[in-house]
């Protein structure tokens, strides 16, 4: 059978975390929403870090916007990011066409994924 070369579209979570007090955050979501609009098939969820405290725990988020990058329940990206379109476009289109890239070994945010993809049903 041959090894896959794209993963489907429906199983890429796409996770900003943010927070409304940040300048750049908010700036940033139109962007976003931008890229969600390109990726119309993956699904794009924005949590504000204080609103939605209790969903990230113990994780904390220092460096907005932060972006986590997730396939099925998997994450591949957690980490800051420049908030600009092209940089999340890139990177979207690098994990969709690479589902072979390895996976990030961290408990922590592979609980966060399972988490979020529990509060945010498709």
């Amino acid at each position: 059978m041959p090894a896959a070369t794209s993963c489907p579209p429906s199983a890429v979570l796409v996770v900003c975390l943010c927070a409304e007090w940040c300048g750049v955050c908010r700036d940033y979501r139109q962007r976003f929403a931008q890229v969600q609009g390109q990726f119309p098939a993956l699904q794009f969820v924005w949590i504000d870090v204080e609103d939605e405290a209790d969903l990230l725990d113990p994780l904390d988020v220092d460096d907005f916007p932060t972006l986590l990058l997730a396939v099925d329940d998997r994450p591949y990206f957690f980490g800051p990011l420049t908030p600009q379109a092209d940089t999340l476009a890139r990177l979207l289109r690098a994990l969709i066409e690479n589902p072979a890239a390895p996976a990030l070994a961290d408990a922590s945010v592979t609980a966060l994924v399972a988490r979020i993809r529990a509060s945010r049903p498709t």
